[in-house]
């Protein structure tokens, strides 16, 4: 049996790995879908200062305090933000990191940094509400956007979406133990990689092993079991 902790991306919770979390407990494996502070069921205790430091510290805890090691850490979109930290911090608890069409930072880089193009139109949309500036509002479409086609699954993810504090988005990555010497895999929709520039699609064909899926960028929800295929090879 294999452990998998499974952290979700911009705008989302852990509801968004309902599907890939089913299918994974089923073939016997424990899996946690943690929601970080401030999104999803959570977004009611949203603060000024959360930020990627606080996302980090979410699934450190996590790991800490249901006592789980030998973790599969599998991180979304910014997601991967959280599990670079994430394993600066905890590498003992942790057996291999796997970004899901994922963000890929260095110390000292924000997502705002990795992902200009993304990053640049989304800030544009900020609005500042209870003292915290919040960007990725959900609107008719956004599912669209994020590859989600299927009319069931498009109601369903669109309300489910929340605004997302900018400070995650722009705070830079601190690691202070270097690079993560950490297997690590990618699964990468191909919609992705196609509109990379080079220097991203290099790093996101950089892991151990990598993994290829045509679909688009939530794919735990348009190809729950292609997903879970890729994850159960790293099992």
């Amino acid at each position: 049996m294999a452990t998998y902790v499974l952290v979700h991306g911009g705008g989302h919770g852990g509801w968004v790995y309902q599907k890939v979390a089913r299918l994974l407990r089923q073939a016997g494996h424990e899996v946690y879908t943690p929601t970080l502070s401030g999104l999803g069921e959570r977004a009611h205790l949203r603060h000024p200062d959360i930020d990627l430091d606080t996302h980090i510290t979410d699934i450190v805890a996590v790991l800490t305090y249901e006592d789980l090691r030998d973790v599969i850490l599998v991180g979304h979109s910014y997601g991967g933000m959280v599990i670079t930290g994430v394993a600066d911090r905890a590498a003992e608890r942790i057996r291999e990191l796997v970004y899901l069409d994922a963000a890929h930072p260095r110390n000292g880089e924000s997502l705002a940094t990795v992902a200009p193009q993304q990053m640049e139109p989304t800030y544009a949309g900020a609005k500042t509400v209870d003292g915290v500036e919040l960007v990725m509002w959900p609107f008719p479409g956004m599912a669209g956007f994020l590859g989600v086609t299927d009319p069931d699954d498009v109601a369903w993810t669109e309300s489910k979406l929340t605004p997302h504090p900018w400070k995650c988005f722009s705070q830079p990555l601190t690691l202070t133990h270097g690079t993560s010497t950490l297997p690590r895999t990618n699964i990468n929709c191909t919609e992705s990689l196609r509109n990379s520039p080079e220097p991203a699609r290099a790093r996101q064909l950089e892991g151990d092993h990598n993994f290829e899926i045509d679909t688009g960028h939530d794919l735990m929800i348009t190809e729950p079991e292609a997903v879970t295929a890729c994850l159960l090879k790293r099992a």
